[in-house]
């Protein structure tokens, strides 16, 4: 097998990776990663003379088309991913999530590859009040991010529909794990609560959000390579249902701080207050998620606390002037 790893140097593209190096270790593994903001080249350190990783844009055909050529699958985790900073700018998510997703299926399509995989997420589907969502429901996204996200996964299905491209769709729930930039909810409150400052929690902190481990997600990923169907969409979750309450008092007392840090701040526009997916149909490929929550909270939590070299520099940096900007000039935090 010879793969292609967009968004490889990424949280999930980057976990992905180390999972293929430790079960597939005969795949031949190629990562192109623009190496924007939430980029490490530093996530794939331990791996790199074992992958051949290319700079490069998705959004560019050149790119692409060199990443691209001599492989037959392709698994596609290049985006913009930030709700908060979809809803200030969503001009980067536009050209990034579609585009470049029309970009990969141009190619994708011209050199004949043999599986194509497209990572969406469950926020495609919108709020959902009650139940779980299924495959065949309705999209209704409601922020920039996830119409962005709605936009490559219904483009992607189009090429399967009109071209043959053999497509299969990925729809995930909120994943937690390490090497996640810390502007997402888990490694923000950990790591301010390492340093003592207070974890914001929009609104009342009844959003509810289905999380899964990293690492049962990109077994799932894999199962989908594997086994899964061209023209369908599996939803992938990890059936650990909480509010974002629970969840920051959970982090903190797996933190060993006080649950004081939790402050209230203003919610969010447009803020969706419930996600749940239903992973029968994924289950019936033979996958199901392992990781038990609070023995994964716990792990993910400690790998924060035992890698501050690898999270400090980012807090110093692009994301300090993100959070001065969004969240202290505009009275979020």
């Amino acid at each position: 097998m010879r793969i292609l790893v967009t968004g490889g140097a990424g949280f999930i593209g980057s976990n992905f990776v180390h999972l293929l190096r430790r079960e597939r270790p005969d795949w031949a593994i190629t990562v192109l990663d623009k190496l924007t903001y939430a980029g490490n080249p530093g996530n794939l350190e331990s791996i790199k003379d074992d992958i051949t990783f290319i700079k490069g844009d998705v959004a560019e055909v050149d790119d692409v088309r060199k990443a691209m050529e001599g492989c037959d699958t392709v698994i596609n985790f290049a985006a913009e991913t930030h709700v908060d900073r979809s809803i200030v700018d969503a001009d980067a998510f536009i050209r990034t999530d579609v585009y470049g997703a029309y970009m990969l299926l141009e190619a994708a399509k011209a050199l004949r590859v043999e599986r194509f995989v497209q990572v969406s997420t469950d926020e495609v589907y919108g709020e959902v009040p009650e139940g779980f969502s299924a495959e065949t429901d309705p999209l209704m996204p409601r922020n920039p991010y996830a119409a962005s996200k709605a936009g490559a996964d219904r483009l992607a299905y189009s090429y399967w529909a009109t071209h043959g491209v053999p497509v299969i769709i990925s729809r995930a729930s909120n994943n937690y794990g390490p090497r996640q930039y810390p502007e997402k909810l888990l490694p923000l409150f950990v790591t301010n609560a390492i340093d003592g400052l207070e974890c914001p929690i929009y609104g009342e902190g009844k959003a509810v959000r289905d999380w899964i481990h990293v690492d049962d997600h990109c077994r799932g990923l894999l199962t989908m390579i594997e086994r899964g169907v061209p023209g369908e969409v599996y939803n992938c979750g990890g059936g650990n249902l909480k509010d974002t309450n629970e969840m920051g008092s959970a982090i903190l007392e797996a933190a060993g701080k006080p649950a004081e840090l939790l402050k209230h701040v203003p919610d969010r526009p447009g803020h969706d207050m419930r996600y749940a997916l239903d992973s029968t149909k994924l289950k019936g490929l033979g996958w199901k998620p392992r990781a038990d929550f609070s023995e994964g909270l716990k792990a993910t939590v400690d790998w924060y606390r035992d890698n501050e070299d690898w999270w400090r520099p980012i807090k110093s940096g692009e994301f300090k002037d993100w959070w001065k900007k969004y969240y202290l000039d505009e009275g979020r935090a």
